[in-house]
């Protein structure tokens, strides 16, 4: 992970150090906001490779923040929430956040948060590199796997990245019926360290964004988990 360019936003300085002093253990490149509005004025000129945002901040809080990351960048984001705070974890997921972590947290836990994101973002850009010349088509939805892009007879849907792996993955098999378990492992991938319910979040988003564009594709199979079928 050498080279790798954080930053960390947490009105906090003891957070702030904490981190700052493992990480540089880690030869790990640093930027520090103690704000919304401080962060989304560095993002740009600090080019971070990862963001860790505090969901409790004074002025722009981390919801109000990521919501503007997630318009302007490609980033991904883990938020820092409270301790067993359901609410904060479930929304921080639905705003587009990669992942979070409970507040006390340990440097170490934080680090091995960062590592599976990147070993799954690796894994999925090789998985690409193989998909390379394939295009998903389901009656004008079209699913690019070599450019990462779904487009609605034509027009672009913009999906985050985990949201693209989601509905690609299951695009690929019409009609097959995936648990959650199933697609946290194969979409996520084992190393995940978060909440089954991430997977529910995700099918909510991505199923609301083909929905805008009047695509019914992603369907409930209760009792068991969800499956993509286009027509019913």
């Amino acid at each position: 992970m050498n080279g790798l360019k954080v930053l960390v936003v947490d009105d906090d300085p003891n957070v702030r150090e904490i981190i700052r002093l493992y990480f540089e253990k880690q030869q790990i490149r640093l930027f520090e906001a103690a704000s919304g509005e401080q962060a989304l004025d560095m993002v740009e000129q600090a080019a971070p490779d990862i963001i860790i945002l505090d969901v409790m901040m004074p002025g722009m809080d981390g919801y109000d923040t990521c919501r503007e990351l997630m318009k302007l960048y490609d980033i991904p984001v883990i938020m820092l929430t409270a301790k067993g705070d359901e609410f904060d974890r479930v929304l921080g997921l639905e705003l587009g956040a990669d992942d979070y972590v409970t507040k006390p947290f340990s440097p170490r836990e934080l680090m091995a948060r960062i590592k599976a994101i990147f070993r799954r973002m690796q894994s999925k850009r090789n998985a690409g590199e193989d998909d390379s010349r394939h295009i998903i088509e389901y009656g004008g939805l079209s699913i690019r796997l070599d450019r990462r892009e779904v487009l609605a007879r034509g027009e672009k849907i913009a999906f985050r990245p985990k949201e693209f792996d989601l509905l690609a993955h299951m695009a690929k098999s019409p009609g097959l019926v995936y648990s959650r378990e199933q697609l946290l492992e194969q979409v996520w991938g084992y190393d995940f360290l978060g909440d089954i319910r991430t997977v529910d979040v995700h099918i909510k988003r991505t199923r609301s964004k083909l929905s805008d564009f009047g695509f019914d594709c992603i369907h409930t199979v209760w009792g068991i988990g969800y499956k993509f079928e286009v027509g019913i």
